[in-house]
């Protein structure tokens, strides 16, 4: 379900201002997106921001599911140490949980350790006042993942909204992103029922999203193969190499399952890695 993450953060950085106004609860002066080599789960890089403002750093990780290799509070914790010893200024850090569950893993908002206690913000949209994302065009899209008695109303509001929309690109977009969303609550034929499906068609946007989900399908796929090859050649492979494996691109792996066959043993693939990688 990266793609919902992925649409999540799209919005974060198209409307920068909108989302620190609604987390922060600020006016900010200036805002600035922060494209900085922080990851430790490279695979899942897609669905986390950092927006700088003034004197401090909003960190935002959407989650769909609640499946993740290192604990979300975890890397919560990570992410804050690197952000705080590399920028030097308060960080405020939120997860939004998309889909309603009712796993604990929504319900914390720490790390707790023997030695050390680390806190950061939890949201559930199900749990979210709509009519904060109904005022507002950036946080629309998200607005039928929000608390409501009826869902198909809500989700009629929504479409009232998109259709008042003047700009006809940016009813398009909006139109796309919150079709996406709604897909998580609601069926394609409701959605469609409510929403004009030209609009999200003809979205630059939405065929950007569908063609990156195809690739990140093509992607797995390789991923998958190339580490059955390995497994098979040099037996189980260390978790830090595989962590490099999962950003390679599809050409990539397509390009290592070539070279793989001149490999003598493990110090080949990783020689490679630092060749073909920057990582």
């Amino acid at each position: 379900m990266a793609e919902y993450d992925n649409l999540c953060k799209i919005l974060a950085e198209k409307y920068p201002l909108d989302f620190t106004r609604w987390l922060l609860n600020q006016e900010p002066q200036k805002i600035e997106i922060l494209k900085t080599e922080l990851s430790i789960e490279p695979i899942r890089a897609d669905s986390v921001t950092f927006l700088q403002t003034e004197n401090r750093i909003l960190h935002l990780e959407f989650q769909t599911t609640i499946k993740s290799q290192k604990p979300i509070s975890l890397r919560m914790l990570d992410y804050y140490v690197r952000l705080t010893r590399k920028y030097q200024v308060p960080v405020t850090q939120v997860v939004i949980f998309l889909q309603e569950t009712s796993d604990a893993i929504a319900f914390t908002d720490k790390y707790v350790s023997e030695v050390t206690t680390h806190h950061y913000r939890v949201i559930r949209m199900w749990e979210q006042d709509s009519a904060l994302f109904l005022s507002n065009l950036a946080l629309l899209p998200l607005a039928p993942l929000t608390q409501t008695n009826s869902p198909e109303i809500l989700l009629s509001q929504v479409a009232e909204k998109i259709a008042k929309i003047s700009d006809i690109e940016t009813r398009q977009n909006t139109a796309a992103y919150t079709e996406i969303l709604a897909g998580l609550k609601f069926g394609k034929d409701f959605i469609r029922q409510l929403l004009q499906e030209d609009l999200m068609q003809d979205s630059v946007i939405y065929q950007d999203i569908l063609q990156k989900g195809e690739q990140r399908g093509e992607q797995k796929e390789a991923l998958k193969y190339t580490l059955r090859l390995l497994n098979r050649r040099f037996g189980k492979i260390d978790s830090l190499i595989i962590e490099r494996l999962q950003v390679l691109s599809t050409e990539q792996l397509e390009s290592l399952g070539e070279d793989f066959l001149v490999f003598s043993n493990i110090s080949d693939l990783v020689a490679w890695l630092e060749q073909n990688t920057s990582i």
